[in-house]
């Protein structure tokens, strides 16, 4: 039997609550492949390696993913007493499972935001004022799994919500462009720059889907594209050099793209060619919006110079999709996964709490 992209969620923990769950997104869109991860390396490299990618799914990755290691350590330390461990080294041990997930990517604010999010829910038991040195280390556990799933759950709402925000922006028979996946596959359901898509076919706007196929690992021929085809929308899929041609014809009314950080001016850092989509957009008088939930926006980095951009190797670039490499051998490859979008060229930023224009600066701020 077929199986339907959109029927399973790209990351969950399963009923056992004892491994997570993801749809393998390196093989899609020939196959689809659900793993079964628990084992903390297992889950640093599926992050590391794109198996499971996108700021928002890589966020309910990491809680999840700090609450199995949570049983992990719980499970080697336990006390004299029934279900209790030492306070100290249990916490010691979970920051260090924080940080080594941490160092998985280094661009998507999620993930840190993640993993702070469910270590503060432990600390804040742990740290309940009572004077014993150990800590019951199954109500810790509980409530990191409950937090866990909550960030899943909130990602659901978020990204429909923020579709519902973008559909007040376009009309029907419109011609969206979006660059690589900020889909389903970049979140848990609906995606965050495709939810005005989902959104909009469900009550029967008929737009016009164009994706950038986004070089080099091709997100958005292989996984947007794939899940938009997937659900009988009218997709079309062109070269990344193909969008200000594209966008001069006139078929396009608005751009939408996810990002992986939004900095307190409004510079955001996404999918590398984001930023010449939108200066193409620019200059064709075409509205450029990024669709980037409140967990995504960082105050704490002033401007998109401060965002540090992933490096990645050459063979994706020189061989990884050719039988044979398209390069000659040894040469230099500049491969940055990721660049940063001038707050300046972005019309505006659609979150959960409600779309934001410039100056960016009074608006993010306002959010918190």
């Amino acid at each position: 039997m077929d199986i339907n992209i959109n029927d399973i969620d790209t990351v969950r923990l399963n009923d056992a609550g004892d491994a997570i769950e993801i749809i393998d997104q390196t093989l899609l869109p020939e196959r689809i492949e659900v793993l079964s991860l628990a084992d903390q390396h297992d889950i640093w490299h599926a992050i590391n390696l794109l198996q499971v990618r996108g700021a928002p799914a890589i966020g309910i990755t990491a809680g999840f993913a700090l609450y199995l290691a949570a049983r992990e350590i719980g499970g080697e330390m336990m006390c004299d007493s029934p279900d209790h461990v030492i306070k100290e080294s249990f916490f010691k041990k979970l920051a260090e499972a924080k940080d080594y997930l941490n160092s998985s990517r280094p661009t998507a604010v999620n993930l840190s935001w993640a993993l702070n999010r469910v270590e503060k829910v432990a600390k804040d038991r742990g740290d309940d004022g009572r004077k014993c040195d150990c800590i019951k280390i199954k109500e810790i556990i509980e409530l990191m799994k409950k937090e866990a799933l909550d960030i899943y759950n909130e990602d659901i709402e978020v990204c429909r919500k923020i579709g519902e925000y973008a559909l007040t922006l376009v009309k029907k028979g419109d011609g969206l462009i979006t660059h690589c996946n900020a889909g389903k596959l970049a979140t848990v359901r609906f995606g965050t720059a495709t939810s005005v898509m989902y959104l909009g076919k469900e009550m029967g706007y008929d737009f016009k889907v164009y994706c950038d196929e986004t070089r080099p690992l091709l997100q958005g021929a292989r996984l947007t594209a794939f899940e938009l085809a997937s659900s009988g929308m009218d997709v079309t899929l062109l070269c990344d050099n193909m969008s200000a041609s594209l966008m001069k014809s006139g078929r396009i009314n608005a751009a939408f793209v996810g990002c992986d950080r939004v900095a307190a001016n409004g510079d955001t850092a996404n999918k590398i060619g984001t930023s010449m989509l939108a200066l193409a957009a620019k200059r064709n008088n075409v509205p450029f919006y990024v669709c980037a939930p409140t967990s995504t926006i960082d105050m704490s980095t002033p401007s998109g110079k401060d965002i540090v951009i992933e490096q990645r190797g050459g063979d994706e670039v020189t061989s990884m999709w050719y039988k044979h490499p398209m390069a000659p051998k040894g040469i230099n490859v500049y491969n940055p996964s990721f660049d940063v979008t001038e707050a300046d060229l972005i019309t505006g930023i659609i979150t959960e709490k409600g779309i934001i224009k410039a100056p960016f600066e009074k608006g993010l701020e306002a959010l918190f």
